[in-house]
């Protein structure tokens, strides 16, 4: 990543500072130019300018399915089986197809860009803080907790496209890191470092100094960097903190986190009570077409409707379970059967990020990994009561209860982050798609097609990075 890649980085930086805040309540309102001695002249000043960086999550980068945060995630739950993608020139096929790897790739280019500019702002936003004379010793803690989470956040998606899981081999080859504002190359870490250099320690470093105020939800509070060390402690396998984190994040009491007649609400509010982070979208600001799942789901309000729900999935859902959001939108018994109206489509339709659900599973599935099963059991019954008030307790026990919790992160969680591809690669299992689908494409566990490639830009621009990084996936 050379300075091509941080000239965008740089672009973007100027355009956040004017624009940043305008559509965020209550908070302060930018002027149409500033300097840096005036942007980190206060806390209100700042949280203006993280504003803006926050505003990079929901912006509009490239094509509808290389827009912003929401499509990295709307690809991955096109790769899996429970979800399909029409035939020809659609939105997401190449991810669909799993086409859309290689290094001279929309999605390779996109998710590496994407995520070393906000890097990179955070890194600006860092060093202003710190070096700040007007901000106060405690409101800097808090300032540098909020952009700390943000670049976690970053590196640790990045761990997750751009090689296999960390349990799979932590010392294999990871994306660089940046920990300084630079328009240098730095050549691969590797997954221990990427994770125990920057991840952990920055999300605990989080935990430790946030508490629970924030502006609004696309704001960083304790509960978020909670739920994302959760997440990081999952795919680690470190579950004792897995299951610590995920419990403080969700607040402890099943009935209290959850709201079953919210997840009807068509996931586009992001004051909706089960929303832990989510990004808010408005009119002024939309960006309309851009924010995914919506757009290609929704085939009621929605646009591209190009993507249908496997009939297969669909019968995983009893009649009387609010998530059963499926209908049948076509006469026919191919994929093109089901569709859902989880997501509603609109012009000011808000991007999830992260929900008091998954954690109660992350909680489950850590107290099954620390031989508490019949608390797990338990927990994951009160999720599923919460959700069908028919439901009935399993009888399940060892490997099939713990099938059975992955199964409920399926049901509870789909189109949102990609979820069975994300537990497929983080549990070294392969992927299966069956008869339904339009494209079969099956993957063996740690497959190479898990792994998006380092683009074809980097390659170009820095000359730390050199081919070999992609050609061990070939």
């Amino acid at each position: 990543m050379k300075k091509n890649i941080f000239k965008i980085a740089m672009t973007w930086f100027a355009l956040v500072i004017m624009t940043g805040c305008a559509d965020y309540l209550n908070e302060p309102k930018p002027t149409t130019s500033v300097d840096e001695g005036l942007i980190y002249s206060s806390r209100e000043a700042a949280e203006a300018h993280l504003a803006g960086i926050t505003r990079l999550s929901r912006a509009v980068y490239n094509s509808v399915s290389s827009a912003n945060l929401s499509t990295i995630y709307c690809a991955r739950s096109l790769k899996g089986n429970d979800f399909i993608s029409i035939p020809g020139n659609a939105w997401y096929r190449s991810d669909y197809d799993y086409t859309d790897l290689f290094e001279n790739g929309i999605r390779s280019w996109f998710t590496w860009v994407f995520m070393y500019d906000v890097i990179q702002q955070i890194n600006v936003f860092i060093n202003g803080v710190t070096n700040s004379e007007t901000i106060s010793s405690l409101d800097k803690t808090q300032l540098l907790g909020q952009a700390r989470t943000w670049r976690a956040y970053c590196y640790f998606e990045l761990s997750l496209e751009f090689n296999l899981t960390y349990q799979k081999d932590p010392e294999a080859l990871a994306p660089p890191i940046y920990l300084e504002v630079t328009a240098e190359g730095k050549p691969m870490s590797t997954l221990n470092q990427i994770y125990n250099e920057v991840i952990i320690p920055d999300l605990q470093f989080a935990v430790d100094n946030l508490d629970e105020t924030r502006l609004v939800k696309s704001f960083i509070n304790v509960h978020v960097a909670e739920g994302l060390l959760a997440r990081v402690y999952q795919v680690t396998g470190n579950w004792p903190l897995a299951e610590e984190m995920a419990h403080r994040a969700y607040g402890g009491v099943v009935n209290n986190a959850l709201a079953a007649s919210s997840y009807i609400d068509g996931f586009d509010d992001f004051t909706n009570t089960e929303w832990i982070w989510g990004m808010q979208n408005t009119t002024d600001q939309t960006a309309s077409w851009y924010i995914s799942p919506s757009t290609i789901s929704d085939h009621v309000n929605g646009y591209y409707k190009s993507l249908f729900v496997n009939a297969n999935f669909v019968n995983q859902f009893s009649a009387t379970d609010v998530r059963n959001t499926f209908f049948e939108v076509n006469n026919v018994t191919d994929y093109r059967q089901y569709a859902t109206t989880k997501f509603t489509f609109d012009f000011e339709s808000d991007m999830v990020l992260m929900r008091t659900a998954e954690m109660i599973l992350i909680e489950a599935e850590a107290m099954f990994r620390n031989n508490k099963a019949a608390d797990a059991h338990n927990l994951l019954f009160a999720l599923q009561y919460n959700r069908d008030p028919s439901a009935v307790k399993s009888s399940n026990t060892g490997d099939a209860l713990m099938e059975e919790i992955l199964l409920e992160r399926r049901k509870e969680l789909y189109l949102e982050f990609g979820v069975e591809w994300y537990d497929a690669k983080r549990l070294q299992r392969g992927i299966t798609r069956d008869a339904k689908h339009s494209i079969i494409v099956n993957l063996v566990p740690n497959d190479p097609r898990f792994v998006v490639y380092v683009p074809l830009e980097e390659l170009n621009s820095n000359p730390n990075i050199d081919e070999s990084v992609n050609q061990r996936w070939q």
